[in-house]
């Protein structure tokens, strides 16, 4: 099973564009913040995650969402590999969104 579900904020604007075949297609990124103690000391961590949108999704969130807006999304995690311009090859981990709410 791969199932990914993330609540926090929109680091960036929506960027939509559309397929060959129509569909639309829209990225940003979500920084998830996870606050703990330790040692009696208050930490803060943030995990910056990519995020992909299909489909009807896609225009809805480009419609509505914004650079902070607050969000729960579920979806799949994909891994992505790429070479860059100087012939290094690169990766990451993305989410591709299933379903969304907006918060």
């Amino acid at each position: 099973m791969n199932k990914v579900i993330q609540v926090g904020n929109l680091t960036r604007d929506i960027e939509l564009k559309y397929t060959n075949g129509g569909t639309a297609l829209a990225k940003t990124a979500i920084a998830v913040t996870r606050k703990y103690t330790q040692n009696g000391e208050k930490k803060e961590e943030v995990c910056f995650t990519d995020l992909t949108f299909f489909g009807r999704s896609a225009e809805i969130a480009n419609q509505y969402l914004r650079k902070g807006s607050k969000v729960l999304i579920e979806g799949r995690l994909m891994f992505e590999q790429w070479t860059d311009q100087s012939g290094q090859k690169r990766s990451k981990h993305a989410v591709t969104v299933e379903n969304m709410q907006m918060l």
